[in-house]
């Protein structure tokens, strides 16, 4: 009896406080900022020129009735000029913007806080919001706080100095969840800064940030070396498209994260990369990589040669990687050891496992920048006629072909056809429409 009435009390509050939940239309950031938001709220912007605009969003909502930011016709205003948006609180969601015809000087262009929970920027775009000075560094999205989320959002053009997600690590690991997002092409920046998604940054890079990267598509993104740029501990990326990008996913500094799932289709462009392992037991699996052209510290699977007394900026060595069942095609580098290697950077990589990969090649399947190292190799399957160098053990060669999909892609002797995640999920804004038709697997 006690139960049913703490139950029924339960229900009349949470039915209370959905009745009292208030929506409120705005023209300006100065409406938005006088409102003193509630659970189950929600504003909508309205049709007019919204230039100029420094959006604060407060307020604090819960799981079941967050405070909604949103506009009348999703994707129908844009905020240019200099306008920027700060999200501060708790179960805030921001839902249907756009960002053009603008920049900034410096700082970020959507920000939360160090106070955002479980806060979330979905169904939005930030489209070449570049200042006129390429020099000119500052963020379109950084992420604080904990538990938050970006996805399904549409990013493209950023042609300036600094990164265009970033996210900051604290004490405590973030849990931030970036997915559906469909990051279009960053330009060559000419140097370093040039990343497309960063987690942590070198100082930080001992700490867990614990932040998932899933099914988002990577279009194009050649700002530097590093599109996926990883600088702290125990991350997850898996399930996204990497397409013609020249720049790689680099396991940059930290610990102990798994790539895996992820497709690379470099189509034989010049110059297109895949992943990069620096530091410690980090697990690559599962990856399927084809056309990809870059060598070295660009080739399709890479390990670098480790620094001595590295400091926490420094390349530090490889220890305990598994890269395990990896499909890799045509590639020009399939595997590259301790690249980078010289005589300043010369520690080799330690407990690695190479195991159950099937490589199809013309081509060396390894590159050997240092001979000394030591690879535990397993149960690895090279296709191909060509006569290659002498193998160590753990290879196979045999001369057969792979079947490909209705989508291009090719198949491992026992896999059955199963469609990529482009083309049966949701990926960036519902009011954007056809993103993902285009891809060609060549």
């Amino acid at each position: 009896m006690k139960k049913n009435i703490v139950l029924g009390l339960i229900l009349f509050l949470g039915f209370n406080s959905a009745l009292s939940a208030k929506e409120y239309k705005i023209k300006s950031a100065k409406d938005l900022e006088v409102l003193h938001l509630k659970p189950g709220d929600k504003v909508i912007m309205q049709v007019g020129e919204w230039k100029d605009q420094q959006l604060v969003f407060k307020g604090t909502g819960t799981k079941n009735q967050p405070v909604t930011l949103t506009s009348a016709t999703p994707g129908s205003i844009t905020l240019s000029g200099n306008s920027t948006l700060k999200i501060d609180g708790a179960w805030l969601v921001v839902d249907g913007l756009s960002f053009a015809n603008g920049y900034i000087d410096k700082g970020d262009v959507v920000l939360f806080s160090t106070k955002s929970t479980w806060c979330r920027l979905t169904n939005t775009a930030i489209v070449e919001y570049n200042n006129p000075d390429k020099t000119a560094d500052y963020r379109w999205i950084s992420m604080n706080g904990f538990n938050n989320r970006v996805d399904h959002c549409f990013i493209k053009g950023k042609s300036h100095q600094g990164v265009t997600l970033t996210v900051w690590l604290s004490d405590k690991p973030n849990y931030h969840r970036i997915d559906h997002n469909y990051f279009g092409e960053r330009p060559e920046l000419g140097g370093n800064g040039g990343e497309t998604l960063r987690i942590g940054n070198s100082t930080w890079s001992l700490h867990d940030s614990k932040t998932i990267i899933e099914n988002n598509i990577f279009e194009h993104c050649d700002g530097e070396l590093e599109a996926v740029s990883i600088k702290s501990c125990k991350n997850i990326i898996r399930n996204n498209l990497f397409y013609e990008c020249k720049a790689t996913l680099t396991l940059r500094h930290g610990n102990n994260s798994e790539v895996y799932g992820n497709y690379f289709i470099g189509n034989n462009k010049p110059g297109t990369g895949g992943i990069r392992i620096i530091a410690e037991g980090h697990n690559v699996h599962d990856n399927y990589l084809q056309g990809i052209t870059g060598k070295s510290v660009s080739a399709a699977i890479s390990i670098m040669a480790g620094l001595p007394n590295p400091e926490l900026k420094s390349h530090w060595q490889v220890k305990n990687a598994s890269i395990i069942n990896n499909l890799i095609i045509n590639a020009t580098e399939p595997f590259s050891i301790s690249a980078g290697y010289n005589p300043g950077r010369y520690l080799p990589p330690l407990n690695t496992i190479f195991s159950k990969n099937v490589i199809v090649t013309e081509h060396e399947p390894l590159k050997w920048n240092d001979n000394k190292v030591e690879i535990e190799f397993k149960d690895n399957l090279i296709v191909g006629n060509s006569a290659f160098g002498e193998l160590p053990r753990g290879f196979a060669v045999q001369n057969i072909k792979l079947k490909k999909d209705q989508n291009g892609l090719y198949l491992r002797p026992d896999e059955l056809a199963h469609e990529p995640f482009w083309k049966t999920e949701a990926i960036g804004p519902s009011w954007e429409k056809g993103m993902t038709e285009v891809f060609k697997i060549e």
